[in-house]
């Protein structure tokens, strides 16, 4: 991979993580409550649509993920301000996954992997067959996630889930990215583009 190709990555990267790390260092910084929540949630709205702006004027293009989540944050953000209820900002990641998990589903029924329009400059090489499989994969792992995600905004506090939601998803998806490694070789994937796959985990 060439060092301009290194320095996109590596800023589309910081820009998909870096709204998340806000939401979670505002949370931290103006301590635990209600407070606490909005300005974190008002902070999380913004920082979103900066990565939106700095990636157009950086990297020249925001992935279409990065675009619905920004509208989804945005959007259950207000909510949550309006409402004066972090709930609301705790459904996003459902929705966002539910969705994704949604759309490569309805594309396989058609024979047509979606993931290959969001990636395909990524993975040179994977065969069809390669880019049905890891759709199918990727959708299976959006249903868990949204699953999983229910299951904690019930379970545990705003602090815990916003912990795990941090730190314990984005480390499932990098896991969960690698795995998939040895089934992209095996279809095609050019071994000199493997290094990018982790880098290609979906942030809610």
């Amino acid at each position: 991979m060439s060092a301009k190709s290194k320095s996109g990555s590596a800023w589309i990267v910081l820009l998909d993580y870096g709204p998340l790390l806000v939401f979670f260092i505002t949370y931290k910084l103006m301590g635990s409550g209600l407070q606490g929540t909005l300005a974190a949630t008002l902070a999380f709205m913004v920082a979103a649509v900066i990565s939106i702006v700095v990636g157009l004027m950086v990297v020249g293009r925001v992935s279409p993920m990065v675009w619905l989540s920004t509208g989804l944050i945005v959007g259950f953000g207000t909510i949550t301000l309006y409402l004066r209820d972090p709930k609301f900002i705790q459904m996003k990641p459902t929705i966002i996954y539910l969705l994704f998990a949604g759309t490569l589903l309805a594309g396989l029924l058609k024979r047509k992997p979606l993931l290959r329009w969001l990636f395909g400059p990524v993975f040179p090489g994977l065969s069809d067959e390669g880019w049905l499989k890891l759709s199918r994969n990727w959708a299976l792992f959006f249903l868990a996630l949204a699953v999983a995600n229910e299951i904690m905004r019930a379970a545990l506090s705003f602090d815990t889930w916003l912990t795990l939601k941090v730190w314990g998803v984005s480390l499932v998806s990098f896991v969960f990215a690698i795995a998939n490694l040895p089934m992209l070789l095996r279809h095609g994937l050019e071994p000199d583009s493997k290094a990018q796959v982790s880098e290609q985990a979906p942030v809610e």
